[in-house]
């Protein structure tokens, strides 16, 4: 029985079975991003992950599990017998790590702007499953501790400060600098053959990693975790009750898909409702930026921007709405901006003349 159970788990479909079954686990389970076991969670990942890194890089363990001797201390003994499984283990927990930031970053993420990014951890989840010879190479590891190191401050560090930007990114940036130098320093120390030929060999892909991700952060390319767009769309009227926002549009029996207006007809006032979902304690400014496109045009042209003061702590979102008037007639476009430009949704619509046209609307509740 135990080998049968064995030949299967072999069996060369089960890695794929196994990789979406631990996605699709990490979609349902990983709820909020300021969640605080989540986060602990992933904090013990990386702090596993650093002091695999140590032993990985210690030449004086690898010999010793080469040779250990049943007279050598209890803890040298299983660190040498664990030290050939530090590979496996190191995938396994870039594995989750991945995963974890996949989803909270595709959560936030608009293709128009941070597709390469989102594209990248999907890449690098994808990768690890395939890179179980490389993660025996410290150089290698290195540099995927530094990614998933500023990518955990990235959010991490808003969610406790309640503040986010530039210089949040930055201080999240010289914490994976520090972080993957002492690192180093413990795998140098008492250890004559890494010379500072070596260490600087060894570090300066991790380096590189960490300032392709600050180039990524001021093109823009990285979503603006940890806020993320739950909601939004367009309507022909927005009523607030005590509890909810009542949004009305137009819908036929037929559209059960539809929950906003488009097309939506000319010459009538038009709300955009949105709801950003931000963490408890955090406080920001978002912006709706409304562009427009006429008939026939190729680019969307800045129509209007506005501010909206957003405060953290709703599950569903903090919901806001704007409100223009006699729109034109063509595209239109609203990005849902954070302060400092990085777009977390788009509400999309068409206004078109629709003199005579019988309206049904209907009500829907947020």
């Amino acid at each position: 029985m135990v080998s049968t159970l064995r030949a299967f788990l072999a069996k060369p479909y089960m890695a794929a079975v196994f990789f979406f079954a631990g996605v699709g686990y990490d979609t349902l389970t990983l709820t909020r991003i300021d969640r605080l076991l989540d986060n602990l969670v992933l904090l013990l990942y990386l702090s596993l992950l650093g002091a695999l890194i140590v032993l990985l890089g210690r030449d004086d363990i690898r010999r010793l599990a080469e040779n250990v001797l049943p007279d050598h201390p209890r803890l040298v003994r299983w660190l040498a017998l664990a030290y050939p499984y530090t590979p496996m283990a190191i995938q396994f927990l870039l594995g989750g790590l991945f995963s974890a930031y996949a989803i909270f970053y595709f959560r936030s993420a608009s293709l128009t702007g941070s597709g390469i990014f989102l594209g990248l951890m999907v890449a690098l989840l994808v990768a690890n499953e395939f890179l179980k010879t490389k993660l025996s190479n410290i150089t290698v590891v290195l540099a995927f501790y530094a990614t998933v190191c500023l990518s955990f401050f990235t959010f991490f560090l808003p969610v406790m400060t309640g503040m986010m930007g530039a210089v949040m990114f930055l201080v999240g940036a010289a914490l994976t600098v520090g972080v993957v130098m002492r690192l180093l320093q413990l795998v140098a120390k008492g250890n004559p053959a890494w010379t500072s030929q070596r260490t600087v060999k060894t570090a300066w892909p991790a380096f590189t990693a960490i300032g392709l991700l600050v180039g990524f952060y001021f093109m823009n390319w990285i979503p603006p975790v940890p806020l993320s767009m739950k909601f939004g769309g367009v309507y022909h009227e927005v009523r607030r009750t005590e509890e909810h926002f009542e949004l009305t549009f137009e819908k036929q029996w037929y559209q059960f898909w539809k929950r906003s207006d488009n097309p939506f007809p000319a010459d009538e006032p038009v709300y955009c409702f949105t709801a950003v979902f931000a963490p408890v304690r955090l406080e920001t400014t978002i912006y709706q930026h409304w562009y427009f496109r006429s008939p026939g045009g190729d680019a969307y042209a800045h129509a209007d921007k506005i501010p909206i003061k957003i405060s953290g702590g709703r599950a569903g979102g903090y919901r806001a709405v704007t409100f223009k008037q006699r729109l034109d007639v063509g595209d239109w476009r609203v990005d849902v901006e954070s302060a400092d430009g990085r777009v977390l949704g788009q509400v999309k619509f068409r206004v078109e003349p629709m003199y005579g046209r019988p309206t049904d609307l209907v009500t829907l509740s947020y």
